[in-house]
């Protein structure tokens, strides 16, 4: 089983859903910046997506690479931590996390495009370790 995702974490994401974290998270980036924007299409795309996190899980699941570096950890560094380059400094990407940590996530550009990307740049690290 490549179980990448957590139902759990997802579900812990949610709770600040209508700002697309739990979107994200489950790579869908498109979307997650919508209900950013539009604070989860007005509430109702939120409460819908209580009952969708278990088939976004599986999607993820199935759609990422299970490895030695650990989304959920990866995720929580970023969410929590991201300013500071603590999620790139875990993936091994210290001279960007340097950096992430004096720029305030190189003036949050960075940890935009982390949002977008995290599940892709976990998923190839996975990769080439697993070859």
């Amino acid at each position: 089983m490549n179980d990448t995702h957590s139902k759990l974490f997802g579900y812990i994401l949610w709770i600040f859903g209508f700002l697309g974290a739990h979107r994200f998270y489950y790579g869908k980036p498109v979307t997650g910046t919508i209900w950013f924007f539009t604070l989860g299409l007005f509430g109702i795309g939120w409460l819908i997506d209580l009952f969708l996190i278990p088939s976004m899980d599986r999607e993820a699941d199935l759609r990422f690479h299970a490895g030695e570096t650990d989304y959920n950890i990866a995720w929580l560094l970023l969410t929590f931590l991201g300013l500071f380059g603590v999620h790139r400094m875990y993936m091994g990407k210290w001279l960007t996390g340097i950096l992430y940590l004096f720029t305030g996530g190189f003036f949050l550009v960075g940890v935009l495009y982390d949002f977008w990307t995290l599940n892709e740049q976990v998923s190839v690290k996975n990769a080439r370790v697993a070859y």
